[in-house]
């Protein structure tokens, strides 16, 4: 069985008199990871599960107040509540619980994507609440050592880290969970919960996203592309990133004069989905976008690696206006950090606009030493 690098800090925060709000997309784990650790405190603490994509268990907790919540709760220590977005009112219903059982109780709320749950607790659990991001698998929950990363690593270019797609074997049965999730669940939440008139096009503006890793993104030509203006694009392009399918990388820019300032790019939290929307399953030896490809997978590990590592850094990308580019910023420790991504394995030099700030580094991570900038 994996074990997940977030378990040990969610249990951690238990009985300090806030909730634990534990998001992710759909298929990452969530419900697995709490009831593991349901089952593993039984031994010393009464506990509850509800699942609110259960009609029954979403009614129990509908216009509730303290009474009713504490005939339900009264001898329960630890409350876990499973996709807790389905109900609008989720964020008071916690903060009366937190509010009345303090530490007594500890209260574990997940949802499958950010569109209504941090939006429906952020404002009532103010000061109430510790928030959990929940990724698909990273390689240090995958590989033992560095010895099976560098055996395996290029199958996770390609399948990506959901949990079941990992531990499937066959390609043929990769290939059909991943499809099965990106029709099924891909899109779930964003239709369900938002106005969405036209759901096809989602479909065909992550299709144009995929194409475009690694590249600046204009919601103006993207809109033409599509029959929509630059707002309802952003409006999607938002709501992918709520329901994480999607983030984006802004550029770093201290002289707009020389700078880009504005520009945004794209990247998938999983390479199996993006690879999926394209049907594109040919592994590396084939691909022409391996460079692409490879852009998204360290970008993505490394982000992983910071949060699991408690590593605090704001990202972005670095370009000017006479196109020299660094793939990677990281802004940490009132330092700057250059990273340049090369899957052949080249050495190049620091752009000489980039060694004008005098408090940076510039590092090329290629195959020889990734895995001391996403695993070590």
């Amino acid at each position: 069985m994996l074990t997940r690098k977030i378990k040990k800090p969610i249990q951690q925060d238990f009985f300090k008199g806030k909730a634990i709000i534990l998001v992710g997309a759909r298929q990452v784990g969530k419900t697995t990871l709490i009831q593991e650790i349901q089952a593993q405190m039984a031994n010393k603490h009464t506990t509850k599960y509800l699942n609110l994509d259960n009609a029954g268990d979403l009614d129990r907790l509908t216009n509730v107040n303290f009474e009713d919540l504490n005939r339900l709760f009264a001898n329960t220590d630890i409350i876990l509540i499973d996709e807790a977005q389905r109900l609008t009112s989720i964020g008071l219903v916690i903060k009366i619980l937190v509010d009345n059982y303090k530490d007594k109780k500890q209260i574990v709320a997940t949802g499958s994507s950010s569109i209504n749950l941090l939006d429906f607790t952020s404002e009532p659990l103010t000061g109430r609440k510790f928030t959990y991001h929940m990724f698909p698998l990273s390689l240090q929950e995958i590989y033992k050592d560095q010895s099976a990363l560098l055996k395996g690593y290029e199958s996770n270019l390609i399948f990506g880290f959901y949990p079941e797609v990992v531990k499937t074997a066959a390609v043929e049965d990769k290939i059909r969970l991943l499809r099965e999730l990106a029709t099924s669940y891909l899109y779930k939440d964003i239709l369900e919960f938002q106005d969405i008139r036209n759901p096809e096009v989602l479909g065909k503006l992550l299709q144009l996203l995929a194409l475009q890793i690694g590249s600046e993104v204009s919601y103006s030509e993207l809109g033409s592309s599509l029959g929509l203006d630059y707002k309802t694009v952003e409006r999607y392009i938002n709501l992918l990133e709520k329901a994480f399918v999607v983030f984006r990388l802004s550029s770093y820019s201290t002289n707009k004069r020389r700078e880009v300032s504005k520009n945004k790019k794209i990247y998938f939290y999983d390479l199996g989905i993006r690879n999926t929307i394209i049907d594109n399953f040919n592994p590396v030896s084939l691909r022409t976008d391996v460079g692409q490809l490879w852009e998204n997978f360290l970008i993505m590990e490394r982000m992983k690696y910071r949060d699991y590592n408690n590593i605090y850094a704001k990202q972005h990308f670095w370009r000017t206006y006479d196109n020299s580019e660094i793939d990677l910023v990281e802004d940490r420790d009132t330092k700057l950090y250059g990273y340049e991504f090369k899957w052949k394995k080249r050495v190049g030099r620091a752009p000489q606009s980039w060694q004008e700030y005098n408090n940076s580094e510039y590092i090329v991570v290629n195959q020889d030493n990734f895995s001391d900038f996403v695993f070590s």
